[in-house]
């Protein structure tokens, strides 16, 4: 996709953190970035009783500021602004429509909040019709603007791949192209449950005939896009336990960790798997979630 990489914008350390890491990888991948604003969904230290014209040229002021500092930082990269009077949720599924990536703050370790807080952002994330990211405040990788996760030891794309395609291939493009941009490797993790021991006992040891079985339908889920990205390197991780505690594990080298959702039909019946909430909660690099039928 050409669309722009997107990121909601409120001013909070969160929010800037997010513009910061949407700006790099809107330079790496050669795509502009859009700050949005909605002037009605103002953060919590922004007084509910403020006149709706007070608010507009506040958020006006949030999106001139971040604007110049990106534009500090990149000069190359090419900026717009939005401010909107709709919900913050609306406008930015909206965007989503015809966007290469969103782009959400997160606060530190907990519930995923910035831009959007808790239940909201979750929302967003759950109807985003393209892949949508979020940032942690904190991140050394991303605070400075001169840090880099190759430097922190942090090179790989790590991806969940618990279904085989069709299903995964969105996840897999997604992953390798964005490795392929960052000259990082491609990490592709599956989860065996700790019941395939009891289910395998007879193997000697027990269980590794279909370890090696999991393996190598991985190894075929990824062939096609090894073929397609060959400059990018590639590591199987076939792990036993649970898929959220074997992904956590595996993206402690992760610059990116990458999650699938299903897409749903209705506003009203979307939700977000155990091993997207585990990704957003508990990792501290940023994580892609990608949407899938």
């Amino acid at each position: 996709m050409t669309g722009p990489v997107v990121v909601g914008v409120d001013g909070s350390p969160a929010s800037v953190t997010a513009a910061w890491w949407a700006a790099r990888e809107a330079v790496e991948r050669h795509l502009s970035v859009l700050l949005l604003h909605s002037w009605t969904t103002q953060p919590l230290d922004v007084p509910v009783a403020q006149e709706a014209l007070t608010k507009q040229r506040c958020g006006g002021r949030v999106l001139q500021r971040m604007e110049a500092e990106l534009l500090h930082r990149h000069a190359e990269l090419s900026v717009a602004t939005e401010l909107v009077s709709e919900s913050a949720s609306k406008a930015l599924v909206e965007a989503g429509g015809t966007a290469t990536l969103l782009v959400l703050g997160s606060r530190g370790h907990g519930s995923v909040a910035g831009f959007l807080l808790g239940s909201v952002s979750l929302h967003v994330l759950g109807l985003a019709q393209c892949p949508a990211v979020t940032v942690r405040a904190g991140d050394p990788a991303v605070e400075d603007g001169r840090g880099h996760p190759a430097a922190l030891g942090r090179n790989e794309v790590v991806v969940g791949v618990q279904e085989p395609s069709p299903a995964a291939d969105p996840l897999l493009e997604f992953a390798f192209a964005a490795a392929e941009v960052h000259g990082a490797r491609v990490r592709a993790v599956r989860a065996l449950p700790p019941s395939s021991l009891v289910t395998h006992r007879h193997a000697d040891p027990p269980g590794e005939g279909y370890e090696a079985d999991e393996r190598t339908r991985l190894d075929a889920d990824l062939a096609p896009w090894q073929e397609k990205f060959p400059g990018v390197e590639v590591v199987d991780h076939v792990a036993r336990g649970s898929a959220s505690q074997v992904l956590l594990a595996a993206s402690a080298r992760g610059r990116l960790t990458v999650v699938g959702r299903r897409r749903h039909p209705s506003p009203l019946t979307w939700k977000l798997g155990p091993v997207a909430h585990a990704a957003l909660h508990h990792l501290p690099c940023p994580v892609a979630l990608v949407p899938h039928d």
